[in-house]
């Protein structure tokens, strides 16, 4: 599903990217970073089915509290001597 099609199926269901990434314990960045090209299959699964569920009435807002979504960990954190948050060991060269 490209991305365009990904936003009408959100406006269906009456979200936006925000409240999609937090009603799937996802990053806002991590939604829009498909904008111009197409959306994994599971987020547009979810998108879909959320649009049916809002088109029938179904408040899937509060069946979907009930899973307790918890939000992924940021990746990333980089701090000096560190990439990506992993240690790095250091690098010997020979003179």
């Amino acid at each position: 599903m490209i991305y365009s099609e990904f936003q009408l199926e959100l406006r269906k269901a009456r979200l936006n990217n925000r409240a999609f990434a937090s009603l799937v314990g996802m990053h806002y960045n991590s939604v829009s970073n498909y904008a111009g090209g197409d959306v994994p299959q599971h987020l547009a699964v979810i998108a879909v089915l959320l649009a049916e569920l809002a088109a029938s009435g179904v408040d899937y807002q509060t069946a979907l509290g009930r899973v307790g979504i918890v939000p992924k960990k940021a990746r990333g954190g980089s701090k000096p001597g560190r990439f990506g948050g992993d240690p790095q060991a250091g690098l010997e060269f020979e003179s």
